[in-house]
């Protein structure tokens, strides 16, 4: 695991860089409050959920049955393969890390 930056570092980092935009000629543009960053300023979760009319479905019955005549067609070499547990990392809503677990 690389070795990560702790909050002050990473606020002492954000704040000179900052200040060298600044010193470099840079300005500060005051945006007012309920302004969007989007181009029509408009709520992209809503669009998310638009229901499209129904669509007529393809019948695959016969795709389905050649596929199932394949599967009992073909037989079984080697016994299925047990999962061996895995280490994982738990991060918090930072993504910080908080703890390592393992899941089997």
């Amino acid at each position: 695991m690389n070795a990560q930056k702790s909050k002050p570092e990473q606020s002492r980092e954000l704040a000179q860089k900052v200040q060298d935009f600044l010193q470099s000629g840079g300005e500060v543009q005051q945006v007012p409050s309920g302004v969007s960053g989007n181009a029509d300023n408009s709520n992209l979760f809503r669009q998310g959920h638009s229901i499209d009319p129904r669509s007529e479905r393809t019948p695959l019955t016969e795709v389905v049955k050649t596929l199932e005549a394949r599967k009992q067609g073909k037989e079984q070499e080697s016994p299925p393969k047990t999962k061996k547990p895995q280490k994982r990392l738990i991060v918090d809503d930072f993504g910080d890390p908080v703890r390592w677990v393992w899941d089997e």
